[in-house]
């Protein structure tokens, strides 16, 4: 039966999971602060680094092939979705390695867990950390969904792998549930992460690109799984402070 509810995690401490974290503050402007032992890597967003002790951070290359094949890679998935070239790396220096790390937009932080029976698709945007045992590729999508993938371009993020996976939101975080007899259509801008388990298609919600209901594209999602979706939308924000903010005139 389909079904959501939302994900409460602010202040959650993993204890026995791979990665030791706490997420502190709201639930509107929260931080991660991470516990990293010596020689302890983790992946984080590009860019979310607030405060670090006895930690080293790197910035590699966005792609999971060594070599020419992964530059050319990460450089094509830049232009194609807007997603950065670069991931980092952060390591642990000493025993008492200290990270703080902040996703660019306010909302919701929970983590995912990946293991051999949970993998999960994301969005451009979702991704703010992961255990290095945690991996990843970037599968492309079929030609009519990049062409219309408002917030997954042409690729999305599938991942593999065992440990702890931190991914963010506009607002909150719903989870909602799938199953055969209960497909779910979801506007494009709400979804972030998906189970691999889960078929999924991108159309228009109606009329002419939805010009008739005021939704744009939808993502309609067939299976057995979950959903996991943001409350708020960036681009209904950003529509709606545009007539505020002052054009430029020639």
């Amino acid at each position: 039966m389909l079904n959501s509810h939302t994900l409460d995690t602010i202040e959650e401490r993993k204890g026995d999971h791979t990665m030791d974290y706490k997420i502190k503050g709201d639930s509107d402007c929260p931080i991660v602060e991470i516990n990293l032992q010596n020689n302890e890597t983790i992946k984080i967003e590009r860019g979310s680094m607030a405060y670090m002790s006895n930690v080293t951070i790197e910035g590699k290359m966005n792609s999971n092939k060594k070599g020419l094949g992964g530059v050319l890679g990460a450089i094509g998935r830049s232009l194609t979705s807007g997603e950065s070239m670069f991931i980092t790396e952060a390591t642990g220096t000493s025993h008492d390695g200290l990270l703080g790390i902040a996703p660019s937009i306010p909302g919701k932080i929970v983590c995912l867990e990946v293991n051999s029976q949970n993998h999960y698709y994301l969005n451009n945007g979702a991704f703010l950390a992961c255990d290095n045992s945690v991996s990843y590729e970037m599968k492309t999508q079929s030609v009519g969904k990049a062409l219309f993938g408002g917030t997954g371009g042409f690729f999305v993020m599938h991942t593999f792998g065992q440990g702890d996976l931190l991914i963010n939101a506009y607002g909150d975080i719903m989870e909602i549930n799938v199953d055969d007899a209960h497909p779910i259509t979801i506007d494009n801008e709400h979804v972030i992460a998906w189970d691999d388990s889960l078929d999924y298609e991108i159309k228009i919600a109606s009329g002419t690109f939805g010009f008739t209901t005021g939704e744009g594209l939808v993502n309609v999602f067939h299976g057995n799984g979950k959903v996991y979706i943001q409350s708020r939308n960036l681009h209904s924000l950003a529509d709606a402070l545009t007539p505020f903010i002052p054009q430029t005139k020639d």
